[in-house]
């Protein structure tokens, strides 16, 4: 993640949120890697659906989150998770 989209993306959590706040992260991953995006959640639930043809399940999260910084560290310990996409 490069400086000036990390930069647009606070802006524009700070834009649409009045921290602390209830974020959702919606991610899709390879199926066999659900663990790997879970276990930055451990002490939250999440929903998952697997994909039509089984090869890529999506998972969604609902946390409270302090900042858009805080969101931002979450999305930066999920990006080293091979294959996977942040919606």
């Amino acid at each position: 993640m490069d400086a000036i989209w990390l930069t647009n993306f606070r802006e524009k959590l700070d834009s649409h949120y009045a921290w602390p706040s209830l974020y959702t992260f919606k991610f899709i991953v390879p199926t066999g890697r659900e663990e790997e995006v879970k276990n930055l959640f451990p002490k939250h639930t999440s929903s998952e659906k697997l994909s039509k043809n089984g090869k890529y399940t999506s998972i969604t999260i609902n946390m409270m989150m302090p900042s858009s910084d805080a969101v931002i560290e979450v999305y930066q310990s999920a990006s080293v998770i091979e294959g996977l996409i942040a919606l």
